[in-house]
């Protein structure tokens, strides 16, 4: 006699559940390896989104999250922000900094894994790769300290060069023209070296046979690039552009803050460095909350707009 139909499912279960823990225990060793990552993202990341709530509340650090009054209303916090009248400016700096910083930073370190995975002579491409991702591990503190030996109008070495020539000297530092410029190359030169690593592994990972294949068929290096190397490497672009998207209102506030100054505010100031002078400073944390939780809704959105839109030409991370 068969067994019913709504019986079966009911019978496979622990069937399942000791097919899942036998799985579990077989791969332990790789579950012992991933529990410091999981109690990490549990500590620091999951368990103080708590304190989300203080968006929503006047906060007050005598009392505590828990028992700070409400907000009345309870969008008053995001209200503030909406109705700032650097509100426009500030989101407009942010967007604009952050749309440089993921365009002309995506082609250089792309580039440079080319360029390196073409070289033959291996001495020197170990050389070039040290040398290009060695600003990564380099504070912003100091990166302004060589941009400022550099740049500085009154003791800045290109400055001089150009007094030398007969020239009026730049105020690249304190001027708007030139402000969002140097912001965008000095990130480029930071990250190039890290960002081309991640490429030249994904570089790493194509099947040898493929350029096996394209050479038997004629094909030279610049076609076999076009042709081979670069839709290789495609999900990896695809996927790191979609991760940066969901930073696109971030813009690098220890850069900006490191760097910034009163006379290039109009350009310069975006939504964490307002933040912090008018949210911190001031130990008004509920305003500073608010355009946190402001900050992260746009970037989830973000995130899966552009993974929805990646999956039609089925390259989306999940």
């Amino acid at each position: 006699m068969e067994m019913p139909i709504a019986a079966q499912p009911r019978a496979e279960q622990p069937r399942r559940l000791a097919s899942f823990f036998g799985s579990a225990w077989r791969f332990r060793a790789f579950y012992v390896m991933l529990l410091p990552g999981l109690i990490y993202y549990v500590l620091f990341k999951y368990l103080p989104m708590y304190g989300v709530i203080i968006a929503f509340k006047d906060f007050n650090m005598s009392s505590g999250i828990l028992h700070s009054a409400w907000a009345h209303p309870w969008n008053k916090h995001f209200l503030t922000f909406l109705h700032s009248p650097y509100f426009s400016q500030l989101l407009t700096n942010t967007v604009l900094i952050s749309v440089y910083k993921l365009l002309f930073g995506m082609v250089p370190p792309i580039a440079m894994a080319l360029l390196l995975n073409e070289c033959r002579v291996k001495w020197f491409r170990s050389l070039i790769q040290t040398l290009t991702y060695m600003p990564h591990f380099l504070s912003w503190v100091i990166i302004y300290g060589i941009l400022l030996a550099l740049l500085s109008q009154s003791s800045g070495l290109v400055n001089q060069w150009i007094k030398d020539i007969g020239g009026e000297t730049i105020p690249f530092l304190t001027s708007t023209s030139y402000f969002r410029s140097i912001l965008v190359s000095s990130e480029i030169w930071q990250n190039l070296g890290w960002g081309a690593i991640i490429y030249l592994a994904a570089i790493a990972g194509i099947d040898p046979t493929l350029y096996e294949a394209a050479r038997a068929d004629g094909a030279g290096r610049l076609r076999m690039i076009w042709h081979v190397t670069l839709p290789g490497i495609r999900t990896v672009i695809i996927m790191l552009f979609i991760l940066n998207l969901g930073h696109l209102l971030d813009a690098g506030f220890e850069q900006i803050y490191i760097m910034y100054n009163i006379q290039v505010y109009p350009v310069a100031d975006i939504l964490d460095t307002w933040v912090f002078r008018t949210g911190l400073q001031q130990l008004n944390f509920s305003l500073a909350s608010a355009v946190g939780l402001f900050k992260a809704a746009i970037g989830l959105v973000l995130v899966l707009g552009s993974n929805r839109i990646a999956r039609i030409w089925g390259e989306g991370i999940w």
